[in-house]
């Protein structure tokens, strides 16, 4: 049986995935994309539901490696950010991008159209469906031997296969996991005023309700709440629907609607104990797997595959194994630490919010307007989410590699 060879093999063809091979493949790598999803399927408009919020580095990477050519005439621009706390409250803190000397802080870009774009670039060779049943790491390859009984082997093989990865466990890979006993809600809705590019971000005590600006009179829901809540929410009908969420974003819309379908999902922690192991790197969701609280989890995982390329790519240049250990440590020394407190920083978030505590409630009014008023601290925070904060790899600042 022949075994298909290349420098890279990436398992997972979700959004990060497939970003990666986009970048890898730019750079003159090989590079196969094995997914257990049919292509067609991963393309149909109504394959995921979810909005992204496009931080200012992510627009940067999607701009070095042409995909923001095909993104940029359905990005909507987020022009500020307001939190506050129950239906229609006023804002407690709002993160201004002036304070960056930027004109935004970032865009929304829908599942559907991002997912579009990555599977028209060129992205080396998509194996699809294709599931896999072994992995082999030893040697100067690795070797993975699908459900059909095909091999494919590479220098080296990603895993951005979820946050149940199979390729990690296979590696031997632990992780630290828990439920939240919390369901992320999503859906679009149609609103009779503008939102003038505003997102905003709410708490109630099920957990953070986000409404994030598309474009013309659209926005897109991320809503937290508890398990049983959410299980009631998703049987009504879609005008109830509607009027629970209007009762939740209060009168600055107007009057909303629901446009296309809703959908739930379970929500959850989950980190690995490592980002790497010979001829294996794990990067998005396998690696670090978020609370939606600050929309950051898309951001994060082309964080690791603006990390990740950077690393493979100037190792190829100096001559050196991509796939070896002292290579991929380097990533994981790059983005393990950075990855984790913030992913532990929106799990303590979700937990001070997400409770009806009057003292709590209390401390935490206090803590948003403390924040509001010390201009370095919100900078930081700011800087944290448009990706611009620590060691920034060279797409996220709009440099080649």
């Amino acid at each position: 049986m022949n075994t298909q060879i290349f420098d890279v093999g990436i398992v997972g063809g979700g959004l990060i995935g497939t970003a990666l091979a986009a970048v890898l493949s730019r750079a003159g790598a090989s590079v196969a994309v094995l997914d257990r999803v049919p292509v067609e399927a991963r393309a149909a408009p109504d394959f995921d539901g979810r909005a992204y919020a496009f931080a200012l580095g992510s627009q940067r990477l999607a701009a070095q490696t042409g995909l923001w050519d095909r993104l940029a005439s359905e990005a909507q621009e987020i022009a500020d950010i307001q939190v506050g706390e129950g239906a229609g409250s006023p804002a407690l803190l709002h993160f201004d991008p002036r304070a960056l000397d930027e004109s935004r802080i970032g865009w929304v870009v829908e599942d559907h159209h991002l997912r579009q774009a990555l599977l028209d670039a060129p992205a080396g060779e998509t194996l699809a469906p294709a599931e896999v049943a072994s992995a082999a790491f030893g040697g100067g390859a690795a070797t993975l031997t699908l459900a059909g009984g095909e091999t494919v082997s590479a220098r080296l093989v990603v895993a951005a296969d979820g946050r149940r990865s199979s390729l990690a466990r296979m590696a031997g890979i632990r992780r630290l996991r828990w439920a939240y006993r919390q369901t992320g809600l999503v859906a679009a809705i149609a609103h009779d005023l503008p939102h003038h590019g505003l997102a905003h971000q709410s708490f109630f005590p099920g957990g953070p309700f986000a409404v994030l600006p598309l474009q013309g009179n659209r926005s897109a829901i991320v809503w937290s709440e508890t398990e049983d809540r959410a299980k009631a929410l998703m049987a009504l009908d879609d005008a109830a629907y509607a009027n629970e969420l209007g009762s939740r974003i209060g009168t600055r819309l107007g009057a909303v609607s629901l446009t296309g379908r809703r959908w739930a999902y379970p929500l959850d922690l989950t980190l690995a104990e490592r980002y790497c192991a010979p001829r294996l790197a794990l990067i998005g969701d396998a690696a670090h797997g978020v609370h939606p609280i600050a929309g950051q989890g898309m951001n994060m995982g082309l964080r690791d595959v603006a990390a990740l390329a950077e690393t493979v790519i100037e190792a190829a240049r100096r001559g050196e194994d991509i796939g070896a250990l002292p290579v991929l440590e380097r990533y994981e020394r790059w983005r393990r630490f950075d990855a984790t407190a913030f992913a532990l920083g929106m799990d303590a978030l979700n937990r001070l919010f997400s409770n009806d505590n009057a003292a709590v409630a209390t401390v935490r009014r206090v803590g948003l307007g403390v924040v509001g008023a010390l201009t370095p601290v919100k900078q930081a925070l700011m800087r944290e989410a448009t990706g611009q904060a620590g060691a920034v790899p060279k797409l996220l600042l709009g440099q080649p590699i």
